[in-house]
């Protein structure tokens, strides 16, 4: 199963966290095919989607990518590609998406639902399992919501990794300025939502899904200097046992999940809430494999493998 990868660069891999790697590693260990390209080595010649795709020999031992030299070929040559860039999800992400649309050949995640699927947006489709959540560009709206809920969490819309995340609350004198900057003084949009405190008590959950069901989990407590439940900020990593409020979010969304193609999903879950379904590059498959000695990696190979 020759595999292709869109995502970012090799030189900016952190493999011991990475869970493109795992895949990739996975898919050599099988003797599939592998080859790598970024989303601006996407391309459409005489109707026909291609790639500026680079060959890569994934090893378990530094340097761990020996790679070829990159030439065109067309989609249609893979016969199964991963979408595995990072976010941000802006219009870049979203026009590479278009292109993939065009392959005559497996796409993982579903690029068509991938762009449907914003990240924060996308848990609103369930509303009763959300906390209350405000988009606005508006400072009066932030400020009522506040007013409303006291303490709240304000986000980019488009962020990821917790970048731009913070804890206000009503009164505080920063709360216009803070709006000011994450809206770009009302030009764009930003995110407001209720502040859960099991966030500091309990942690962050963050639950992956393959197919619909959940496969692995691991919690994210925040560290003593952030409040962000993110593991590059601090966070530190533990084992949890699923609730039943946990399954019952998980089952919810299962069979959306499976019928919009969204085979590899990570959703985060604090106290008795869904905050987020990540459908665009998730991660977290080291962290299982060291928490519960699930290798998901395999699993995710396997489901690729079915389809195909």
């Amino acid at each position: 199963m020759r595999t292709l990868y869109v995502m970012d660069p090799l030189e900016k891999i952190n493999v011991a966290g990475d869970s493109t790697y795992v895949l990739m590693l996975e898919g050599v260990r099988r003797g599939h095919p592998v080859a790598m390209c970024t989303p601006d080595q996407l391309s459409v010649r005489n109707n026909v989607p291609w790639a500026e795709a680079t060959e890569v020999h994934v090893t378990a031992d530094a340097p761990f990518f020996h790679t070829g030299e990159a030439r065109p070929e067309p989609l249609s040559a893979f016969d199964c590609i991963w979408m595995r860039k990072d976010p941000p999800f802006d219009m870049d992400y979203v026009f590479s998406t278009y292109l993939l649309d065009l392959a005559d050949t497996l796409v993982l995640n579903d690029p068509r639902s991938i762009k449907l699927a914003q990240e924060k947006l996308y848990a609103l489709q369930w509303p009763h399992l959300c906390p209350p959540t405000m988009f606005t560009n508006s400072l009066a709206d932030v400020k009522a919501f506040a007013a409303e809920h006291g303490r709240v969490v304000l986000k980019p819309w488009d962020g990821n990794g917790g970048r731009g995340i913070v804890v206000t609350e009503h009164g505080d004198r920063n709360l216009g300025a803070l709006v000011e900057l994450l809206t770009d003084e009302g030009r764009a949009y930003c995110i407001a939502q209720r502040y859960l405190p099991e966030i500091a008590s309990e942690g962050d959950k963050r639950i992956l899904l393959i197919d619909g069901e959940p496969r692995g989990w691991f919690l994210r407590v925040p560290g003593e200097e952030d409040h962000r439940g993110n593991m590059h900020v601090g966070a530190s990593v533990r084992s949890f046992e699923l609730t039943a409020r946990d399954r019952q979010i998980c089952q919810e969304l299962s069979g959306r999940l499976k019928a919009e193609g969204l085979v590899f999903v990570g959703i985060d879950v604090i106290g008795e809430h869904l905050t987020e379904i990540n459908v665009t590059s998730p991660t977290g498959l080291r962290e299982v494999l060291a928490l519960q000695g699930v290798d998901l990696g395999a699993e995710l190979v396997d489901a690729a493998e079915r389809r195909r």
